[in-house]
């Protein structure tokens, strides 16, 4: 099958999501890298892309001219990621859109609840797809959780419990280190802090496992670290459309855990839980019975979950692959195939409207606050 041409926009030599995205969008041979706008610095970015092997012509300065250089091209780039600062998400994800570009996003998909409405009617109108990077849900374990709910093996969802907890900015006399001050910069982060940052993950984790999506909610925001504009610390509690109540942690400074992104599903007649400290592994408890772990790689899983496991069991598969797996369902999508599972523009939209509930309800002491983008209620 011929490869597809992918051009991306950031994600330079000193990112942090970079290597990520390049391992993962050539790991399964569907992706070959034509084209990119790698750094701000436009010498860096140029010799940087051509390192990659990206052809003179195809080592862009900037997006701008990215776009009108693969824009002319009878073999136009299939799909654009975009890597970034969170702040020019929009701008970009909209210009390539309307020129009818298929594109990949990180997260958060905009800085504000209208711009996100603005990209779902742009992607509709224009017939391509616009994807989100909440690549924790492209985890093969976590396919597998979503399936048996949709399945019923544990019944009709109760309750979801998250949490995406770290200790990394914890220490008060790094608060001014470059990497970790802007996160907590309204002029650059937006509204939220570790909500936005992390926050999010588990939130779309929890409507992507439960098929349903979060109606309401009640947050409660601090920021321990003094100097901090934006919160480094997030309590919320929500409702879902279906019913489910759901609870979320998201923490920037719980010293002593790494990633600590895990979550706990609880039905009429089972539970779950899922680590991604341990993806390989779903423990699941039917009602009445002994806990059971379910292997990545083991006989008798779905297809959405084998599909998506390329070694054998009882070795690890990481962070690059299940950024891989959103490449593989893009690639299919692309190709005309569909892939229902891909977190999408409305996906990103909705995560957005989110943080800006959070943030209403943690300035009004926790009040319940509607957490659906307008568009959508």
């Amino acid at each position: 099958m011929k490869k597809l041409n992918w051009g991306m926009i950031g994600g330079g030599e000193s990112s942090q999501i970079g290597p990520a995205h390049r391992l993962g969008a050539q790991a399964d041979g569907n992706f070959v890298l034509a084209a990119g706008a790698l750094d701000v610095n436009a010498e860096k970015g140029r010799a940087y892309a051509q390192s990659l092997g990206v052809a003179v012509d195809r080592a862009y300065a900037n997006w701008q001219e990215m776009l009108e250089g693969e824009r002319a091209r009878e073999d136009r780039v299939d799909l654009v990621t975009v890597a970034t600062p969170n702040s020019t998400h929009f701008e970009i994800t909209k210009a390539f859109l309307e020129a009818g570009f298929n594109v990949l996003c990180e997260k958060p998909m905009t800085m504000t609840v209208e711009e996100g409405e603005e990209i779902v009617r742009v992607a509709e109108a224009s017939g391509t797809i616009c994807a989100v990077n909440y690549c924790y849900s492209a985890y093969p374990m976590v396919r597998e959780m979503r399936q048996m709910v949709k399945t019923g093996q544990i019944g009709k969802v109760r309750l979801v419990v998250a949490n995406f907890s770290h200790g990394h900015h914890g220490d008060a006399s790094d608060a001014d280190n470059p990497r970790v001050r802007w996160r907590y910069d309204p002029a650059m982060a937006g509204v939220s802090g570790q909500f936005a940052d992390c926050g999010i993950h588990a939130l779309h984790m929890a409507g992507f496992i439960a098929g349903d999506e979060v109606r309401s909610l009640s947050a409660d925001f601090a920021s321990t670290i003094p100097s901090r504009t934006l919160e480094d610390d997030a309590m919320v509690n929500f409702r879902m459309e279906g019913g489910t109540v759901g609870r979320l942690w998201t923490s920037s400074v719980a010293i002593g855990r790494q990633h600590g992104f895990d979550i706990q599903v609880f039905g009429e007649t089972g539970g779950m839980r899922w680590s991604s400290e341990q993806p390989n592994q779903v423990f699941y408890t039917p009602v009445g019975g002994r806990t059971q772990i379910i292997e990545k790689g083991e006989s008798g899983l779905s297809d959405e979950a084998a599909r998506l496991s390329r070694v054998a069991i009882a070795h690890p598969e990481g962070f690059p692959l299940a950024v891989a797996n959103i490449y593989v369902d893009l690639a299919a999508a692309i190709r005309g195939e569909t892939r229902d599972a891909l977190p999408s523009a409305t996906d990103g939209l909705r995560s957005m409207a989110a943080v800006y509930a959070a943030v209403e309800s943690a300035k009004a002491d926790g009040t319940w606050v509607d957490a659906r983008p307008p568009m959508l209620r």
